[in-house]
Formats: C-alpha cells, structure tokens, sequence
C-alpha cells in the first residue's frame, strides 16, 4: 500500500479535472464563430446537431467506465494478458458501434428531429453538420475505449493530453476554416471530425506498449465468450444506471416548465452549478475507479479501504469548498449568467439547494466511482433503481405541494437516496476483495 498516498490520488484526480474544464472553452468558440455569420440559423443549427451526436455519442459511455474498472482489476492482478486483450476489445467495440451508427444515421436523424423539431433553415443547418460528423462516430466511441483503459491503469495524464490537443486542434481548425475559409457551419463540423480522429489516433500511439507484444493479437483470449459476456454484463448494468440518471435530469427540467419560462430560465442556470460541481468530482471519481479497481484485483481488502477512503476524503474537501464558493459568490454567478432580472431574483431564491447540493451529493458521485472500479455494476443498476423510483413516486406530489421547492427537494433527495443505498452496500464489496480461501486439504 506505500502507493496509496494522497498525492497519488491527486496525480490521478488532477488531470482529469483539467480535462474537464476545457470541454466548456469548446462550446464557447463554436459558438463565437458560428456567431459571426451574423445569423441566428446557424448558431441554432449547430447547437441542436451537436446534442444530436452527443445524446448518440452518450448511449455508448459505459463503454468507458466498464474498461476502466475491468482494466483496474486486471492490472491489479498482474495479469498483462487480459490488460491487452481489453484494449483490442474496446477498440472493436468502439469502432464497430461507430460504424452502425454511420450506416443508420438517417433513421437516427429523422427519429430525432421528430422528438425535437425545428424550422427548416436550423434543420437544414443541423443536417449538414451532422452529415460530415457522423462520420467520426467510430472515432469517438473507440475513444472512450482507449480512455477507460488508460484511466484504469491511472494514466489520466495521457488522457488529459489527448484531450487538450483534441480541443486545441478543433479551436485553431475552427477559425482557419470559418473565419479563414469561410465554411460556416460545415467548418466547425470538419473542424471538430479532424480533431476527433486525432484524438483517439493519439490514444491508441500513447497504448502503443501493448502492440510491441504478441498479446493484443491473442483472439482466443480478446474473443473468449465468458470474457465477452463479462464485459457485456458489466456495460449492460452501467448503461442502464446512466439512462436512469439521464431521465431524473430530463424529467427535472420538463416537470420545471410547469412553473413558467422565468422559473425554468433560473433552473436551468442554478444545474450549471451541479454540472461544474460534477465536472471537479468527476477527477476524484475516476481516481477511486483506478485505486479500487487495482485492489480488487491484488485481492487487497486493506488496499481498497485505503484507496476508498483517500478518494473520498479529496471528494468531500471539493464538495465542501464548492459549497463555500456557491455560497459566497452565487449571486454573482447568477447575475453573470443571467441579465434578465426576474431571473435572477428567481434563482436567488432557489440558490441555498445548489450550496447544500455538493454536500448531498457527495457520497453518490464517489460510491459510483468505487463501485466501477470495483465492477459491482449491478449494485450501482439496482440502487440507481431504487433511487429514480423514489423520485419519480416523490417529485409529483411534493411540486404539487410546495412549487419549485418541492421540485428540487425531489431531485436532491434522488442523490441522498443513491449515496445512502451504495453506502449500505458497500460491506459486502470490501468482503469481495477478500482472497478467496484455498479448499481445504483432505485429512483422510
């Protein structure tokens, strides 16, 4: 365990926080240079696009989180082989699921501008953006392939670096070819397919050790059925967890429409403060994912309360300096974000649960990390049940009885209810990472 210290937590957590904040600065300069076509069509034309492929996109994380914790486990055990066999396995996943999406892409096009329709010059607009990314979807999907295996080895500064030159190339390719070039909206769109195929051509070079060794083409091990169906399993229960997830969200922002456009205006800035607060736990998250994952598979009982308790302990602190920070500068936050008065006023009101939501939801956002690494997936699918069934039983009548309030009493109460339920199953999955007893030898 002489590892297991804060500041390696920290190398870990660290780059990925990084990572994280650079997603924003992205969405800033599509937006700028889209913006200076002087037209209101094709800023809407990009934004309804990109959340098109992103929603696409998303269905597939799990693929990241299942790699991470299955590659944790195994290089805990010190088993090479299959640490191989995992990163050929995600790559042919990732790059077999992008090429469905690229040949299904009309029906997923058509079937989303049905559920959020537009005028026909957004349309037109989206349709042609998309047109030209799509075709980078086995690029991205492989990506979060390549990032869970780095992550699960605790290489989250390779995925920091593949990040930042992902986006740098996107932002300097973005004003070359709107600004320069004048493309307009297709330029963001090959703007943003170069730097996605760069991005995880740069994560495989940076895997590169793995192609130096007869492993990675071991098809026997990579194709192996009970592996497979392992990793199905475990990608399967994950995936499930995050549409649960999504539809708590999603439900939010719908059932806060019922309260008025200024009201929902304040909701949808005051979830900002979640998603930054997210961003930064999500560091710590992923560092319990690659410490516990290695226990795990060391067998080390000691080794992942140690990594447990040394993830969450960085959690806790940013969740409380976030707290502190809402708290102190809300308001200010608010009135940056929002010029319109009533907004304001309206999410000021509301701003004491976005203090209190860090610390609410703490435990969640850390358990979830603990429990991929621990590939307990089925845990997280079950309590993750529990805890939307809850909400969705709640949210109806407590908005009926108290507003907005109840709204979001509902939707943190959904947080406590995850943290609490991981937390009791957490026993049982330190009593896993025992080493399992040798049979007992015949005395006759």
């Amino acid at each position: 365990m002489s590892d297991l210290t804060h500041r390696r937590v920290l190398t870990i957590a660290v780059p990925i926080v990084l990572s994280n904040a650079t997603v924003p600065i992205l969405g800033v300069v599509d937006t700028g240079v889209v913006g200076q076509i002087g037209e209101a069509a094709p800023i809407g034309g990009v934004g309804i696009g990109a959340i098109i492929l992103t929603m696409i996109y998303w269905i597939f994380g799990f693929l990241r989180m299942g790699t991470s914790g299955l590659t944790a486990q195994a290089s805990g055990a010190k088993d090479t082989a299959e640490v191989s066999a995992l990163l050929v396995r995600s790559l042919i996943i990732g790059l077999t699921a992008g090429i469905v999406i690229i040949a299904l892409q009309s029906l997923l096009f058509a079937g989303a501008f049905r559920l959020s329709p537009a005028t026909p010059a957004v349309e037109g607009f989206a349709r042609d953006y998309m047109a030209i990314r799509i075709w980078s979807a086995p690029a991205m999907i492989a990506l979060y392939g390549v990032t869970g295996w780095l992550i699960g080895q605790g290489r989250t500064g390779a995925v920091f670096a593949i990040q930042l030159l992902m986006n740098g190339i996107n932002i300097v390719l973005d004003l070359v070819f709107v600004l320069g070039f004048d493309w307009g909206v297709q330029g963001v769109a090959w703007a943003t397919f170069i730097a996605e195929w760069t991005g995880v051509s740069l994560g495989v070079w940076l895997c590169r050790d793995v192609f130096a060794v007869p492993a990675w083409r071991d098809w026997p091990r990579v194709l192996d059925r009970a592996r497979l169906i392992n990793m199905a399993a475990v990608n399967t229960d994950i995936m499930i967890r995050s549409v649960l997830l999504q539809a708590i969200f999603v439900s939010f922002l719908f059932f806060g429409a019922r309260f008025g456009e200024v009201q929902l205006a304040a909701n949808h800035i005051l979830l900002q403060f979640l998603s930054v607060t997210g961003y930064a736990m999500d560091g710590f998250a992923v560092a319990a994912e690659a410490l516990v994952g290695n226990a795990m598979g060391a067998r080390s009982r000691a080794a992942l309360r140690r990594s447990a308790l040394l993830s969450s302990f960085w959690g806790g602190v940013t969740c409380v300096l976030l707290a502190v920070v809402f708290a102190v500068f809300g308001t200010t936050i608010v009135a940056i974000m929002a010029k319109n008065i009533p907004v304001q006023e309206a999410a000021a009101i509301f701003l004491p649960y976005m203090v209190a939501a860090p610390i609410l939801g703490a435990a969640a956002w850390m358990l979830d990390g603990i429990f991929i690494g621990a590939t307990r997936t089925k845990d997280m699918r079950n309590m993750m049940v529990v805890s939307a069934v809850i909400y969705f039983a709640m949210v109806i009548p407590l908005s009926q009885f108290y507003g907005n309030h109840g709204l979001w009493i509902a939707f943190l109460l959904s947080f406590v209810v995850r943290g609490v339920t991981l937390a009791w199953k957490y026993p049982a999955l330190e009593r896993a990472s025992e080493p399992v007893a040798a049979p007992a030898a015949n005395s006759l």
